[in-house]
């Protein structure tokens, strides 16, 4: 039927989790649940499950620049969304075609897996800060980046505000740090240095949180694409992140995943967090 309009594209630049439930495979999952139409430029392969990673190899930056000037160059991106870059040579080359797409992007600086293990290279620490974080419309570090990449340490809520202005140093304009690790509510920082939105939601008790990062950048990048401005796209990222978590699932012997689809109608978990008072399809309150 040639009279319909495509949903607004988002592009996601990350690696494939080969169990489903973080990386490419998260992205696209949370663009479908929120109504956006989702790309892929694969830059890694992991061999990975419920337990950790056991293999990752890198794609050729040829490879990664092709996939990504096929997309921008046909179809056109309504967001961008980074993940795991693995190298300097591929931070830098992804930052490059970043700055040349007119387009808000969300940068979430992968460093190690929800298991620890590492995904970025030491040697592209530097590449993140100096190339990658200046062209970010939102970078989303949670606090063991945050560590990385700044040497902050946050230790408890008021912590957050030192490390949001030092990300800020680096260039993004908005910045989200995750306070996810933190004991108490589930609060995250969003500050462009001069307006600040704090985020609470009750903490889960669910151990399934794998994809809990990617999820959230790709829910962002989801409704910047829509049009919506930077602190109702986070807000309403936050709430479907919540609601994913709410209803994480076991798989495998580990840490199972977040539920994608948990706002969708036919999704048991959407009845779940239904009696709990989550919000609505496109994860607005």
């Amino acid at each position: 039927m040639s009279g319909r309009t495509a949903p607004p594209g988002v592009l996601t630049v990350a690696g494939s989790d080969s169990g489903g439930g973080a990386g490419i495979q998260a992205d696209l999952k949370t663009m479908l649940a929120l109504g956006v139409h989702g790309m892929s430029v694969l830059t890694a392969v992991t061999a990975q499950n419920s337990l950790g990673v056991q293999g990752a190899w890198e794609l050729p930056v040829e490879a990664v620049r092709a996939q990504y000037c096929s997309v921008v160059d046909d179809i056109g991106v309504r967001a961008v969304k980074t993940g795991m870059l693995s190298s300097a040579e591929l931070v830098e080359t992804v930052a490059e075609l970043i700055a040349g797409t007119d387009a808000p992007t969300v940068v979430d600086p992968v460093g190690v897996s929800k298991h620890g293990d590492p995904l970025l290279a030491a040697s592209a620490l530097d590449s993140v800060r100096t190339r990658l974080l200046p062209v970010a419309t939102v970078a989303t570090p949670n606090l063991d980046e945050v560590r990385q990449l700044t040497g902050v340490r946050v230790g408890s809520e008021p912590d957050l505000r030192r490390a949001a202005e030092a990300m800020l140093e680096f260039g993004p304009r908005w910045v989200v740090i995750k306070g996810g690790h933190l004991s108490g509510d589930a609060v995250d920082l969003l500050t462009d240095g001069s307006e600040e939105h704090w985020l609470r939601a009750p903490r889960q008790d669910n151990r399934h949180t794998h994809g809990t990062g990617c999820t959230l950048a790709s829910a962002i990048a989801s409704h910047l694409a829509k049009g919506h401005p930077v602190p109702e796209a986070v807000k309403a990222a936050k709430t479907y992140v919540t609601g994913a978590i709410s209803t994480g699932f076991p798989l495998g012997t580990g840490i199972g995943p977040v539920n994608h689809a948990w706002n969708l109608p036919w999704s048991a978990g959407s009845r779940a967090a239904g009696a709990m008072g989550e919000g609505g399809r496109d994860g607005t309150p």
